[in-house]
């Protein structure tokens, strides 16, 4: 079962743990000195908050599929709902998360991501082989100028 996902820049992560864990009734699931994630039940949600952006708002919108399956499905249907275009991104490791993605752009420039996550790393888009991060423009949403465009390159991301 696919689970919603929502990431948000935020200029104060102390003061938005506050906010969202009264909001939500529970602490973050996991809780970086540069992110937190929420996985919630009611609503089937991942609601994620980072100072990475460079931005306060709407940072991407997401699927997080269960299986690969699910994922190659979402694919799908991101290519069927006519695109702009579909970016594969198979092993990214970003946001403390190592995973397969896909990304796409709505036609109002708000960045999709789909995903599949792998597993825990334990730095934020960190590879296989070192604890140092990978190039990357994970989270910061900022192709085309847009604070909200899907990712440019590979290696963008958040889950």
């Amino acid at each position: 079962m696919k689970r919603f996902h929502v990431h948000l820049g935020v200029p104060n992560l102390a003061a938005s743990i506050r906010f969202y864990s009264q909001m939500f009734g529970t602490p973050p699931a996991v809780e970086k000195p540069d992110y937190a994630k929420w996985m919630l039940d009611d609503p089937r949600l991942n609601f994620a908050i980072s100072t990475r952006s460079g931005h306060s708002g709407l940072n991407h919108l997401g699927l997080q599929a269960d299986s690969a399956e699910e994922l190659a499905t979402i694919r799908d249907q991101f290519t069927a709902a006519d695109a702009k275009a579909t970016v594969d991104e198979p092993d990214a490791h970003c946001c403390y998360a190592r995973g397969d993605k896909h990304w796409t752009q709505d036609p109002q420039g708000i960045a999709w991501e789909a995903f599949h996550t792998l597993e825990s790393i334990p730095v934020f888009g960190a590879s296989d082989t070192a604890d140092a991060p990978i190039a990357s423009a994970c989270c910061a949403g900022t192709a085309q100028g847009s604070p909200v465009a899907m990712p440019a390159t590979p290696r963008s991301c958040c889950a």
